[in-house]
């Protein structure tokens, strides 16, 4: 399977969010990808105005999210992002979606939200409650996961034990002493403790890092990005999981049960 990662930095403008998106599809359906990978929360951003996520909010059906399935109409690119939507109780959810052919094939409303180095995003966004199901791409059965989600190793280990064989991490890793470290250490990580894919695709501009990249299930880092915007494609093989499982049969040593999402913390 080629996958396709479209980093960019988000504007405050949904039209011009959308246009960018419009524009990665495009080149990455001419590229030749099955799977592209948008950042996080990319419908809008300011950093002067951290309430704008609540004001730009859209339904699924909005305009934005409409716009994006006309462009996948026709096509078998499969295109995952994550975007806010109103939830109801004067906050927002952020959503992943998978979307192909003109319609929605999952939605993902991210678990554990950003309530750490001195921010918090759970006081504009309700966190979800239910893990994701996988995703089928070009025979790939694809794990959903979202920025700071990658911390928790409960949520990849879950994925790639229901069947995972690449995760997707859409983000807007915000920069930061140690972070660019930390974001490398942890995509590493979860491509290696569980002989999988990982395909991180992070917002790149003034406030975030960039960096996105592909890791593989013996945690070599296969493509990446730098610190600008930028279209990078990378070839993800099965038989590259099989021999990682062979050689590393961790899931298969593990002593551990399946994890399971724990409903009374939210």
């Amino acid at each position: 399977m080629k996958v396709a990662l479209g980093q960019f930095a988000v504007s405050r403008e949904w039209q011009e969010n959308a246009d960018t998106c419009l524009r990665l599809m495009s080149e990455a359906q001419v590229g030749g990808a099955d799977l592209l990978v948008l950042p996080e929360g990319i419908l809008a951003r300011d950093i002067a105005d951290p309430n704008l996520v609540l004001k730009a909010a859209q339904e699924l059906d909005g305009p934005f999210v409409t716009q994006l399935l006309a462009a996948s109409r026709g096509n078998n690119l499969t295109t995952m992002t994550s975007v806010h939507t109103p939830a109801g109780d004067g906050r927002v959810w952020n959503v992943l979606i998978a979307i192909r052919n003109g319609e929605i094939l999952a939605e993902y409303r991210k678990l554990h939200l950003y309530d750490a180095f001195s921010a918090k995003e759970s006081t504009n966004v309700t966190p979800g409650g239910d893990v994701p199901a996988l995703v089928d791409v070009a025979g790939f059965k694809v794990g959903l996961m979202t920025c700071y989600d990658v911390r928790f190793p409960e949520l990849a280990r879950r994925l790639v034990l229901d069947g995972a064989d690449l995760l997707v991490l859409p983000s807007a890793w915000v920069k930061g002493p140690l972070k660019e470290a930390h974001w490398e250490v942890l995509v590493t990580a979860r491509a290696l403790e569980n002989t999988a894919y990982v395909v991180a695709v992070g917002e790149c501009g003034e406030r975030n890092i960039g960096n996105s990249m592909v890791v593989d299930p013996l945690g070599v880092a296969i493509a990446r990005a730098a610190e600008a915007p930028a279209l990078v494609f990378a070839e993800v093989d099965a038989a590259r999981i099989a021999y990682a499982r062979n050689v590393l049969p961790v899931l298969a040593n593990r002593r551990f049960a399946k994890p399971e999402l724990n409903q009374t913390i939210a």
